[in-house]
Order: structure tokens, then C-alpha cells, then sequence
């Protein structure tokens, strides 16, 4: 996967070089100021996530409720404030790239956390709980946090806007997600849903997620080109907090006693993004090619390879007996 973004990003840099036409042409397919063919590709983005929502599961709360309890802190408090502060450290003045910055780090990740969370052999069904719990919270507290955040440096942010990504972006396909996947499981059954549509639609998620990378690097290609500062500007704050929010989770998930399977799944659900959110919001408030459309894709460049190294750190700790056995 990270192999395949780094390729999307250099073909979309050689499409801004080479052919700047294609990528414009895309842009200009719009209606009310949103791009057609990316509004396609986000809503292939978020539907198959959103299929993974399982509000039956949200009854099991209180069966073990602190790595859940523990797993919101983390998404609502720790990282939303922490990436907050670095982005007002490291990136005073350009306001995109801070507003960039507080979307990633307000979204909790609720799609590829069931993926990194199968590779560390975590509890699965804390695992479903909670990204499921994640959907759930998210229509509710993204905007109020965002806002939130940006007021407080006074960054002009339109909330209506963000309002409405928030609708059109988890609501819309939330609910598509719930009733199509009633009708399905009713008309072909769990076992064909589970095992059959629900990988071809994944498949054809990451196809959406590379072709939005790809549109989005040609636009920007030009300016990434002269300015290649910018990317690095703003990885630096991505991977600081990137290293003090897993560091927090992992000291937390060892103060509270957690065994390895209930911690790994706190630690990395705690430490994600919901990049598709973060990106499809940044390309709502400030247009396709804007710096924070870029800054948000930056975080689904570090996340990737960040997630499976916080896998192979979680066994190596295990193996070290640092949570219970």
C-alpha cells in the first residue's frame, strides 16, 4: 500500500509537469463548486468504510468498557489537542496548513484500524466496537472540535461548510451503507456480503484513494515543485504528533493494567486518522487544489507506514512483557 501511494504521488508530480491540461479538465467538471469525479471517488471512499459499522456490536460496551473509554480520550482530547498545538508551533501563518492538521488530528480513523488490528492480532471485537462507536461519535463531535480548535487561534473557517461535509461525507454514505447492506445480507446473505461485495468494494476504495491522490499531487504538482518545503513543513508537525500520541496511549494502556490484545487495539485506534474525512473535508472548505487538500494527504502519506511499524512495535513490547500477560 505505502508503495502504491508514493507511486500515485510521483505519477501525479509527472502529470503537473507534462500534461497540467488533464488534471485542470477534472477540476473544471464541477457543480456548486464541488468536483464531480473527486466527489466520486471520496463517496467510493467512505461507503465500503462506513459498510464495517455495526451498531448491534455498541451493546457490548459495558462487557469491558476501559479500553473503549480510554480509546475516546485518546480520539476526542489527546490528539486533537496535541496536533493542534504543534500545528500552531510549526506552522504560524499559513492557516490551510493548520486547519489541514486539526482535520487529521479530529478524525478518528474508523476503516484501516480493522486492518492494522488483525496484523497485531488485537481483540477483533473491541476492534469492531470501537470503530463502529467511532462513526457514530464522529458525526457529532467532528465539526464541534474543528471549530473549536480553529476559533481559538481565530482562523476563519467556514463552519457551515464543514457542517455539511460532515452530512455528506459520513452521513450520506452511513446511511446507503446501513440499508444497502440490510437489503443485501436479506436477498444474498451474511456470507456473500462478508466474503464477496464487501473485498471487490475495497478494492475499489483503494482504486478511489489512489486516483484522488494522483488529482491531487497534478494539481499541486507545480507549486510542490518550486516549494517542496511545504511537504516537508508539515510533516514535521504530523510525525511529532504522531510519536507523542501512540507514546501517550502506550504509557496509559500500561498504567490501566490492559492485556496486550484489548492495549494494541486502544493504541492504534487512538493514534489513527480518518484521512478519507480529513481530505474530503479540506477539498470541501478550500477546493481541490488548495494547500490544505495537500496537507491532508500528506497525513495519509505518514500514516501508512507509521500504523505498521506501531504493529511491529506492539509485538516486540508484548514479547517484552510490557502489558499484562
Amino acid at each position: 500500500m505505502a508503495a502504491w501511494i508514493v507511486l500515485c504521488i510521483l505519477f501525479g508530480l509527472f502529470l503537473a509537469q507534462y500534461f497540467p491540461v488533464l488534471s485542470i479538465t477534472i477540476n473544471n467538471m464541477q457543480i456548486a463548486g464541488i468536483s464531480i469525479p473527486i466527489g466520486v471517488c471520496l463517496f467510493l471512499m467512505m461507503y465500503p468504510a462506513l459498510l464495517n459499522v455495526k451498531l448491534e456490536e455498541l451493546k457490548k460496551l459495558f462487557h469491558n468498557p476501559k479500553p473503549i473509554i480510554l480509546t475516546l480520550v485518546s480520539n476526542w482530547v489527546w490528539a486533537p489537542l496535541v496536533t493542534a498545538y504543534l500545528a500552531y508551533y510549526f506552522l504560524g501563518g499559513r492557516n490551510q496548513l493548520i486547519v489541514s492538521l486539526i482535520l487529521l488530528g479530529s478524525s478518528p480513523c474508523t476503516a484501516m484500524v480493522l486492518v492494522w488490528g488483525v496484523l497485531a492480532d488485537g481483540n477483533q471485537e473491541q476492534n469492531i466496537i470501537n470503530t463502529s462507536l467511532n462513526t457514530i461519535t464522529i458525526m457529532f463531535l467532528y465539526a464541534p472540535i474543528v471549530s473549536l480548535l480553529t476559533g481559538i487561534q481565530n482562523i476563519p473557517i467556514d463552519r457551515v461548510a464543514l457542517v455539511m461535509s460532515v452530512f455528506v461525507f459520513i452521513g450520506v454514505p452511513l446511511v446507503i451503507g446501513y440499508f444497502s447492506k440490510r437489503y443485501l445480507t436479506s436477498r444474498k446473505g451474511e456470507m456473500w456480503f462478508d466474503n464477496i461485495y464487501r473485498p471487490a468494494l475495497g478494492k475499489i476504495a483503494i482504486l478511489a484513494l489512489l486516483t484522488t491522490l494522483v488529482v491531487l499531487f497534478s494539481l499541486n504538482g507545480s507549486v510542490l515543485m518550486q516549494h517542496p518545503e511545504e511537504m516537508i513543513l508539515v510533516s514535521i508537525p504530523l510525525l511529532l504528533g504522531f510519536i507523542i500520541v501512540v507514546g501517550l496511549n502506550l504509557f496509559v494502556t500500561r498504567l490501566a493494567g490492559l492485556r496486550y490484545k484489548e492495549a494494541i487495539i486502544s493504541v492504534i485506534i487512538g493514534s489513527s486518522s480518518h484521512f478519507e474525512i480529513a481530505i474530503a473535508t479540506a477539498i470541501s472548505l478550500y477546493g481541490l487544489g488548495s494547500q490544505a487538500a495537500l496537507g491532508t494527504t500528506m497525513g495519509l502519506f505518514w500514516e501508512v507506514p507509521i500504523m505498521l511499524s506501531l504493529v511491529y512495535l506492539g509485538k516486540k513490547l508484548n514479547s517484552k512483557g510490557f502489558w499484562k500477560e
